[in-house]
């Protein structure tokens, strides 16, 4: 049945409310761009951001003739990410070829694994506002991407840089039930994924992309809904967003006695819904059949255990280390585990600081004002700010030398002028050139709390009428007149010493 029947954003929003009685099935196919240094069938090595169709070469572009060659390097990172997930690996595995015509494909197939994957099982760990459990995967397959194509007005180029590039699809079990579930899926996943080693994991250059399955069925039944799949959603948010607009979709249609179709489609970024492509090809559209010019794949225990010991801790791991040593806790542990390079570095950070209280500085000034900003790829880069400098703006706010507002600020300072070679004294130095140290002197303070007083004869006024609150208002006068470095506690009793001896006379 062709729907071209539009629901109306009432009709949606009205589901989303009010639609108990429906549950959706939702099943994530997550495309994986192994950090490898070739295609995975040739010698071609792309990078993102390259001059369309430099990166290629006979074999990947499909020329008659021209054989494959599998990477080595592909397999390893293909079973590592296995292994992190908890999958059976196949110790003899095959690929096939998925026929499909489309421009993006230059051989007219795409060499994949259907029969006999590289790995199977497994399961990604998740945590939502309902608890934390485990999201059964199906498989883990090894296969090859396709170009790109680049649609300018009324003609479309092809970019085939990408075409060869490695890829495991990730393939969820369809266990999961809401557009929150899904979100805390890919996070964790990425998290998993790139402090292995396996991808970076950037969803903006194409190293991570999501197919969502998705169909709506009344709450309790066991038999599923027909199913449509929203192809290359390129980001966390955007699978969220496409999800609750399916959803609300499908479940319109049921409540209106309509039926789904089954649908490939896409989501519009600019419009937040999703638009139908095309009607949902069939298993046997894609006429699979094992790939004549490829041997199987067959893991040594040798092999498999040099891919083992390659093996960095997994995040979960690293967490739990940074909390025993460090005292690191929740949502930090996880924040400071997103990539190895950020557990070194903060690591790193954390020994540089002489005691607790100015090691919890140091977390808080890390994960506010220089996680964001850290390249979780940046293995061998000069770091933000050098380890010894993060401790000595962290030294000055535990012993109370700097508000929290300047420490922040001398953070930034620091990681500007940062050449790998800024020590603790330099961060006090910095501090005291730019004015940032606490003034804590109350002869030093006391001309600036009578100015903000002078200047507030309501808020004295209020204070009088026992609106004791209206002291903040002054407060916030003398932080802004010295540049956010007085002491507030000892400006406060200040100000208050001042007020009541103007009310009592």
């Amino acid at each position: 049945m062709e729907q071209n029947r539009t629901i109306s954003a009432d009709v949606c929003a009205a589901e989303r409310d009010g639609a108990a009685e429906y549950e959706a099935v939702i099943g994530l196919e997550v495309h994986v761009e192994l950090k490898t240094g070739r295609k995975i069938f040739c010698s071609c090595r792309p990078k993102f951001g390259d001059e369309p169709n430099t990166a290629v070469c006979p074999v990947c572009l499909g020329m008659p003739g021209a054989l494959p060659v599998l990477s080595d390097e592909a397999v390893s990172l293909a079973v590592r990410a296995g292994l992190a997930l908890g999958c059976t690996i196949n110790r003899v595995s095959w690929f096939d070829r998925k026929n499909y015509y489309y421009p993006d494909l230059p051989k007219g197939y795409q060499i994949t694994q259907l029969e006999r994957p590289v790995c199977v099982g497994g399961a990604v760990p998740i945590e939502t506002r309902a608890g934390k459990r485990e999201i059964p995967l199906l498989r883990i397959h090894m296969e090859e991407d396709a170009g790109k194509l680049i649609h300018r007005g009324d003609e479309t180029l092809i970019d085939y840089n990408r075409a060869g590039v490695p890829l495991i699809e990730i393939v969820s079990e369809p266990e999961l039930r809401t557009p929150e579930e899904a979100k805390a899926y890919l996070n964790s996943l990425r998290r998993i994924l790139s402090y292995a080693g396996v991808s970076d994991c950037r969803m903006n250059e194409g190293s991570l992309r999501c197919d969502v399955n998705v169909s709506v069925r009344p709450r309790g039944s066991s038999e599923y809904g027909i199913k449509c799949e929203i192809k290359n959603v390129n980001s966390v948010n955007y699978v969220g967003r496409a999800l609750e607009e399916e959803i609300a979709r499908q479940t319109a249609l049921l409540r209106a006695g309509e039926e789904v179709e089954a649908q490939t489609r896409r989501f519009n970024e600019d419009t937040g819904k999703t638009e139908k492509m095309r009607v949902k090809e069939a298993f046997i559209d894609y006429r699979y059949f094992t790939e004549p010019n490829l041997p199987a794949v067959e893991l040594t225990d040798e092999w498999m255990r040099d891919v083992k010991d390659a093996m960095p801790p997994l995040p979960d791991e690293a967490a739990r280390t940074l909390t025993e040593r460090f005292g690191v806790k929740g949502e930090n542990a996880a924040l400071l585990t997103s990539s190895v390079f950020v557990t070194e570095y903060f690591t790193a950070c954390a020994e540089a600081c002489g005691s607790d209280a100015e090691r919890a500085a140091m977390e808080n000034l890390f994960v506010g004002e220089l996680l964001e900003g850290i390249d979780p790829d940046a293995v061998g880069a000069v770091v933000p700010v050098s380890p010894s400098a993060l401790a000595g703006a962290a030294g000055l706010f535990a012993e109370g030398k700097i508000v929290s507002g300047n420490a922040k600020k001398l953070v930034r300072l620091l990681a500007e002028a940062e050449d790998g070679t800024l020590t603790r004294e330099d961060a006090v130095l910095f501090a005291e050139r730019e004015n940032l140290l606490k003034l804590a002197d109350p002869d030093a303070l006391m001309p600036f709390v009578r100015d903000a007083v002078a200047a507030s004869p309501r808020a004295v006024a209020d204070y009088g009428r026992g609106k004791t609150a209206a002291l903040k208002q002054i407060l916030g006068q003398v932080m802004r007149a010295t540049g956010g470095r007085a002491d507030p506690i000892l400006a406060e009793k200040m100000i208050l010493g001042t007020v009541e001896d103007l009310n009592e006379k």
